[in-house]
């Protein structure tokens, strides 16, 4: 038995999404079938779009996904049909990062999230047809009207939350809120600075606000999402084409240097920066450096106890942490809806492009009304 869907398939290297009925294979013991309801567009997926990200091609991705359970396996325990879920990454439960719940560096983080299939090389998704798309995009591919997904990155929220609000807390939103209240564990009293403020640097700039930092510093060139994150906690606002030396202007803000800084943009030169503007002890974390971005460091620059840290999805535990910000959500302590523009999902490329321009800083499709 499978079940039918339509698909915004990538065919081709910078090529547009097309739109292809799909079947899915019934959920095995492990997996889940979710009816989307809305997914976020992340800078991963547009990453995997222009082949920086090796994915095979022709793909299924999407790894923001919000729905409604339809059917599970024999073996699931977390979630059940009618739930609402949200969509996270993925990982494979036996390495010694997941078992230490520390899951975002599993050590088949390929595989189990790029590799377009399933950890053991097959495909749930078919077509009649021409060539199978590959699936299993962070376990999930939710750019479909269905998800096959897996009860470990399936992860039950509140019904009576929005769906199409919730959705992006399963990457983007937690990757910015996990860095600081995680990863980084940003403390009460701290003087904290983040470098781009998109949507994983304004949910930094909130998770900061919730910790209790007493300086929170975003910085950006667009002065329209400057004056988002400070209406979102940030106590000072810096415009790298407005100063003449970065690394000053942010040592201005404390003379002592700042505690704790994170970088979202991938810019090189901000880890030259970062550093240059950190306290003794300070911490400079970072969520887009690339293998091969030349953000390179003189060690003698960290003598003073400064430490670097790479981030991946805020090393957060997406069950603990996406259910937190959700409750944030529901108390006004966590604004989500302020970052996000809604797309029907036949809209999908116009989406892309808008997000891509910068022209919206979270875009969101809807595959049916909001529920």
């Amino acid at each position: 038995m499978t079940t039918s869907a339509r698909a915004a398939v990538l065919e081709a290297q910078d090529g547009p999404f097309e739109f292809r009925d799909i079947e899915i294979e019934d959920p095995r013991s492990d997996e889940v079938l979710v009816r989307m309801v809305a997914t976020g567009i992340c800078a991963t997926d547009a990453h995997v779009r222009a082949q920086r990200m090796a994915t095979p091609l022709p793909v299924v991705l999407g790894h923001e996904g919000g729905g409604v359970v339809e059917r599970v396996g024999a073996a699931v325990t977390t979630v059940e049909p009618g739930d609402h879920v949200v969509l996270s990454y993925h990982s494979c439960g036996r390495c010694k990062p997941c078992m230490s719940s520390h899951a975002a560096y599993c050590d088949n983080v390929w595989a189990a999230n790029f590799a377009g299939a399933r950890l053991d090389g097959s495909n749930g998704l078919h077509v009649a047809h021409g060539a199978e798309p590959h699936g299993h995009f962070f376990g999930q591919s939710s750019f479909a009207t269905h998800a096959l997904t897996h009860q470990r990155n399936t992860i039950k929220v509140p019904r009576d939350l929005p769906l199409d609000v919730m959705a992006p807390l399963g990457c983007g939103l937690q990757t910015g809120a996990g860095a600081v209240l995680k990863a980084l564990a940003v403390p009460a009293g701290a003087s904290f600075a983040v470098f781009g403020v998109g949507a994983v640097g304004l949910a930094a700039v909130m998770a900061a606000h919730v910790a209790g930092a007493t300086t929170i510093v975003a910085v950006d060139v667009d002065a329209g999402r400057l004056d988002l994150a400070r209406d979102l906690g940030a106590t000072h606002l810096v415009d790298p084409g407005r100063v003449e030396d970065l690394t000053g202007a942010l040592r201005a803000v404390d003379e002592r240097g700042l505690e704790y800084v994170l970088d979202t943009s991938g810019r090189a030169e901000n880890l030259d920066v970062g550093v240059g503007a950190l306290a003794p002890m300070g911490r400079f974390g970072f969520v887009a450096f690339h293998e091969g971005a030349g953000a390179v460091l003189d060690a003698g620059r960290l003598t003073l106890g400064q430490s670097l840290q790479g981030i991946i999805q805020g090393d957060a535990v997406s069950s603990l942490l996406i259910n937190d910000l959700a409750q944030l959500y529901r108390a006004g302590r966590f604004p989500i809806d302020r970052l996000l523009s809604f797309y029907d999902f036949a809209d999908i490329n116009t989406a892309f492009e808008d997000a891509g321009s910068g022209r919206v800083t979270k875009a969101v499709l809807r595959f049916t009304s909001p529920g």
